[in-house]
């Protein structure tokens, strides 16, 4: 049973990083999933392929797989460059703002 240790990447319809610090193990599927032919339906008997089991840090993940013989690929995360633009946004908002905001 071969499962895979990655970070979730941040929801792309927001622009903020919640629940993306968390750590997934997710087991690979066994068998390939199939098709039911009345309703198109894909279906499949692996019942792992439907556990992602949720950490912390990634080291109490990689601890887990190893405690339970499980073997897996740990995947990096791609970190993210902030955005941060002079006079944005969120400028707006600063204490040490000088001038009266106005719309």
């Amino acid at each position: 049973m071969l499962a895979r240790i990655y970070q979730p990447a941040r929801n792309a319809m927001q622009s903020g990083q919640a629940k993306s610090r968390t750590w997934i193990l997710e087991f690979d599927p066994a068998q390939a999933r199939k098709i039911d032919p009345l309703m198109g339906w894909t279906s499949s008997s692996d019942t792992q392929s439907q556990v992602k089991l949720r950490f912390d840090t990634r080291e109490a993940a990689e601890k887990y797989a190893q405690a339970h013989g499980i073997e897996f690929i740990l995947q990096p995360p791609h970190k993210r460059r902030p955005v941060i633009r002079r006079n944005g946004y969120g400028d707006n908002f600063a204490t040490n703002r000088r001038t009266v905001w106005t719309h």
